[in-house]
């Protein structure tokens, strides 16, 4: 990529689309596309080759998913597996079938075996079975790789794929039935203190440990992978995270402390916990020249500022 590429950001108005355009014009590009629901349904083959014919993007940075944490996935697996299938499949081929230079496809690294030996490694893949709450997603997810492979392997097009670990930071999704674990956490402590509530019931154990990466550190390491690096030096996709974990009560503890909730904190063991250990072995994007720079702690703070300057519009709480 340069400068005055022609840049296809698809999914701009999520959590990991927005933190891409952000990085991007932060860096200089000028000539920024964008796609994103509803303006086009990238699940319709017919409307996003259509679109990809009049932008004819050189880059692509495929952010565009549907997302959600384990209630979402388990009340809707069917929505989860088909438009993430749907979304890539169109993306990618369109991106090949009209001469994109390069292609960046987000992935999950819920595409891992529930049981994978810790830190996970890229060679994991596949080995043993998948968490069963979010299974429909991680296939989605495993067959969009796939696709990239196949594609290089065939057609010598240079698309990419990447794995971060949990994501957060401004632009979340905040509603309580379909958000993720943090974002989830900063509005149940910030509501509970509005309201003086006496305690917050959180699901599951408390014990799972999870790893989370700061947006705007993922958007800085594939901006870093799409200008440095080509598909033939990252293999078959390269994970991005911190390398480092902590309990999902660890991480409700910061949370409760940045958003100023001195309350009790009760665990719902009747809930789902999830994979017990996701943790991301990072060595092979250290080796590559990245690493990240905003601590757990620091991006809260940062998220929850951001939460409180945009509770108006809020995705899931306006």
């Amino acid at each position: 990529m340069n400068r005055s590429s022609k840049i296809l950001v698809a999914g701009h108005t999520g959590l990991v689309g927005s933190a891409m355009k952000r990085r991007l014009e932060e860096e200089g590009y000028t000539d920024i596309a964008t796609a994103s629901w509803p303006a086009i349904d990238l699940t319709d083959q017919r409307a996003t080759n259509e679109f990809m014919a009049r932008e004819k993007p050189s880059a692509v940075f495929l952010c565009a998913a549907k997302v959600g944490g384990i209630l979402a996935n388990s009340t809707f697996p069917a929505d989860f597996i088909y438009q993430n299938v749907m979304i890539a499949a169109n993306v990618i081929h369109a991106s090949f079938r009209h001469g994109a230079r390069k292609l960046l496809n987000l992935g999950s690294s819920c595409i891992y075996p529930r049981l994978a030996p810790q830190p996970i490694r890229e060679e994991y893949l596949l080995t043993d079975e998948l968490e069963p709450t979010n299974e429909p997603y991680a296939i989605a997810k495993i067959a969009a790789i796939k696709l990239c492979s196949a594609y290089n392997r065939q057609h010598g097009t240079n698309f990419i794929s990447v794995m971060p670990t949990n994501l957060y930071g401004p632009g979340d999704n905040f509603d309580l039935e379909t958000s993720h674990v943090l974002p989830a956490m900063i509005r149940r402590f910030h509501e509970a203190k509005e309201n003086g509530a006496p305690a917050v019931t959180l699901w599951g154990t408390g014990t799972p440990r999870r790893e989370f990466l700061y947006v705007d550190d993922l958007a800085a390491a594939c901006v870093h992978l799409m200008t440095h690096h080509d598909a033939r030096a990252l293999g078959e996709f390269v994970n991005i995270g911190t390398g480092t974990d902590l309990t999902i009560a660890e991480l409700a503890g910061i949370v409760a402390r940045v958003v100023g909730y001195e309350g009790e904190m009760r665990w719902d063991r009747t809930r789902p916990d999830g994979t017990p250990q996701k943790l991301l072995d990072v060595s092979r994007i250290h080796d590559l020249g990245w690493r990240a720079s905003v601590g757990l702690e620091e991006g809260i703070q940062r998220t929850y500022r951001w939460f409180l300057d945009n509770l108006q519009t809020c995705r899931g709480v306006s």
